[in-house]
């Protein structure tokens, strides 16, 4: 009994190990996605952030465009208009966040 108590905490200790490396291994891995898996969670929260306050969105955006020109804020304008027609969309067919 006692050799087969020892074989079990021999394997316990490999395991543990083996267990171990996995984790670094993960980490080193996972080091990797930090920085794209931040900018997507930064842009989420920039997205409920327009959704909860579009009106003082939608000002201060009108504010920043009329410092342009008539010009570059026709084309900003336009802009504006598709990416809100992409959202809307998006927004239709998206779960909740």
């Amino acid at each position: 009994m006692n050799t087969s108590l020892t074989s079990l905490a021999k394997k316990r200790q490999r395991l543990v190990k083996e267990a171990q490396m996995q984790r670094m291994a993960v980490a080193d891995q996972f080091q990797a996605w930090h920085k794209p898996i931040s900018m997507l969670d930064y842009a989420i929260n920039m997205l409920r952030y327009i959704k909860q306050h579009p009106v003082l969105v939608a000002s201060g955006g009108s504010a920043l465009l009329t410092m342009f020109k008539p010009n570059a804020l026709s084309l900003w304008l336009q802009r504006g208009l598709l990416a809100w027609q992409i959202l809307s969309k998006f927004r239709k067919k998206a779960p909740e966040f």
